[in-house]
């Protein structure tokens, strides 16, 4: 077994729905351009809110990704 490395970055995703449909369309989103994604943390959540109503849920996820040192 090699070492590895990995990267980790900060994404936030949105929705209208939920905080689990917002962390979804973050990691769903990152995946048509990142590769080998590994771990995806729930960091924060929050809510948009307009005129005294939600109007979409915040998600901010630290995501993993093993880093090719070629």
């Amino acid at each position: 077994m090699s070492d590895s490395v990995y990267k980790v970055i900060e994404l936030v995703g949105t929705s209208s729905v939920s905080w689990e449909e917002a962390a979804k369309n973050a990691v769903e989103t990152a995946t048509k351009s990142l590769r080998d994604l590994r771990v995806a943390e729930v960091t924060k959540m929050d809510l948009k809110i307009e005129n005294g109503k939600v109007v979409a849920y915040r998600t901010r996820v630290a995501l993993s990704f093993k880093y090719n040192k070629e």
